[in-house]
């Protein structure tokens, strides 16, 4: 797969590489995919929080999406916070922010409040995705980098999947307070587990030269690719109830089932990258899949779509989401000129995802309403095609002799 970077932890030369810790790496998907949890809380009892707040849509919207608002204004900043401060300190920061935030919000009783408690988890889950796989990559021998990374790239699928299917429960047995707590509690008991299992080596960075602008091209290159499938395939995810009850009549239960089903099958194409890459098969081979989303939306939006159509155009895309989502993960090392940028070069992209993720849903809410949904097709197709393109860009990269690289 190319010339690799150098090392971010000095090591001594001729000695056999070291194995893969797992079950560390484990507790560190776990983390994320706790903090992911927080991400779509208010999901499933975002009408209770509407109503006993007295919340319009629009707030609640902004209630939804201001954690990912955060990443999208400072992610690259919050690279160089987590490179100041150390991998596994700013995980444990950002899970406490979490949690502490998370227990404000259960006193709140206006949407000023309750946006502000969202504003402070936002900071927290940045921490939290710039450094976990900044961490996985550390952790990981030199050949398990790609699986160890693209196995941490399904942590949104499966936190939002598990906050969609348990905060249904929790909440109607508990209320919209009673849940939100139990969320808080179990991110502050993940954060003393990642503080308790974490050796403390994983987390200290060296003293190797601050990434500049010229260090992070490649990040730039894989970060754009990064935002632009991510404004094309998020939104088909968000706005999957809206298209079955609207268009096609599903009850507001049975949309929200396939939804939570179909979101769920990013985590397959997540693992397929790691089942890939073991196996050598290079970046940009890779990213020519993410082509099948242009007649997946076709299946989706078209003219002549049916529901089950929909449904299949849309699993297809979710499978895809995880998959490039899982590659962008994996190739960023290859594109890094030191692994010791890896926290940096993880703020370039998750400040990028987080754009995407955050102008998607209203791009996509503005074309379908001035002009139908079978219009989203060709935007879908010009930026899967853009994406597509910057990802064997990267290839072409990853491909090429680095600074450093040894």
């Amino acid at each position: 797969m190319g010339a690799q970077p150098s090392p971010a932890t000095p090591g001594q030369a001729g000695e056999p590489p070291p194995r893969t810790p797992w079950a560390t790496i484990a507790v560190v998907h776990l983390g994320g995919v706790v903090a992911a949890m927080s991400l779509g809380k208010f999901a499933p009892v975002g009408p209770e929080v509407a109503d006993r707040l007295g919340l319009s849509l629009p707030e609640l919207g902004w209630v939804i999406s201001a954690v990912v608002g955060v990443g999208a204004v400072a992610g690259l900043p919050g690279g160089y916070l987590v490179r100041r401060f150390g991998t596994r300190r700013s995980l444990v920061t950002g899970l406490a922010l979490i949690a502490a935030a998370g227990a404000a919000s259960l006193a709140t009783g206006d949407f000023g409040w309750l946006l502000a408690a969202r504003g402070v988890e936002g900071v927290g889950y940045l921490l939290v995705t710039i450094a976990c796989p900044a961490l996985v990559l550390r952790l990981a021998s030199e050949r398990d980098r790609g699986t160890a990374l693209s196995i941490w790239a399904t942590f949104v699928p499966m936190g939002i999947g598990a906050s969609t299917l348990a905060g249904g429960v929790i909440g109607s047995a508990l209320g919209w307070r009673g849940w939100i707590g139990v969320i808080a509690a179990l991110t502050l008991v993940m954060a003393v587990v990642v503080w308790a299992r974490l050796p403390r080596v994983a987390g200290r960075e060296t003293s190797g030269p601050v990434p500049g602008a010229g260090a992070l091209r490649g990040p730039v290159l894989l970060g754009a690719a990064f935002c632009l499938a991510a404004l094309v395939t998020i939104p088909v995810v968000v706005l999957l109830p809206t298209l079955l009850i609207g268009r096609y009549g599903h009850s507001v239960a049975a949309a929200g089932a396939v939804t939570s089903l179909i979101s769920l099958l990013s985590v397959l194409g997540g693992l397929a990258v790691g089942m890939l890459l073991r196996r050598r098969v290079p970046v940009g081979v890779l990213g020519l899949a993410g082509l099948l989303i242009v007649p997946a939306a076709w299946l989706l939006y078209g003219p002549a779509a049916t529901p089950m159509s929909a449904e299949a155009g849309a699993a297809v895309i979710s499978v895809a989401n995880g998959f490039l989502g899982a590659l962008v993960f994996a190739a960023l090392p290859m594109v890094l000129d030191r692994l010791d940028h890896a926290d940096v070069g993880n703020g370039v992209v998750a400040q990028a995802g987080s754009l995407g993720s955050l102008l998607g849903p209203p791009l996509f809410g503005l074309v379908a309403g001035g002009l139908g949904y079978a219009a989203l097709v060709p935007v879908i197709a010009a930026g899967t095609v853009a994406a597509v393109g910057g990802l064997l860009l990267v290839g072409v990269r990853a491909g090429r002799p680095r600074p450093g690289a040894g």
